[in-house]
């Protein structure tokens, strides 16, 4: 698969030849010489993403799991300002 690299002002000039790179692998969008965007075709992206957990998934906990949770005790100054 091949790696295609562009900087910001050349995927500008030129977005229909970024997209057919993007066809055949990634397509890297560099700013200041530096990698910031990756443009892949919509069916890379799902097959990279597929089989992976959303983050309610990864935030439930199994059901009979007893979680202990004692959050320690807020104090208020009413001297002190209000900074909320």
């Amino acid at each position: 698969m091949p790696i295609t690299t562009l900087s910001s002002r050349e995927f500008n000039q030129d977005t229909g030849g970024a997209k057919k790179a993007a066809l055949n692998g990634p397509v890297f969008i560099t700013d200041r010489g530096k990698p910031s965007f990756v443009l892949m075709t919509a069916e890379e992206y799902n097959r990279m993403s597929a089989g992976r957990p959303n983050i309610v998934e990864l935030l439930s906990a199994p059901s009979g799991v007893d979680v202990q949770f004692e959050p320690q005790k807020l104090t208020f100054d009413p001297r002190l300002p209000d900074l909320s």
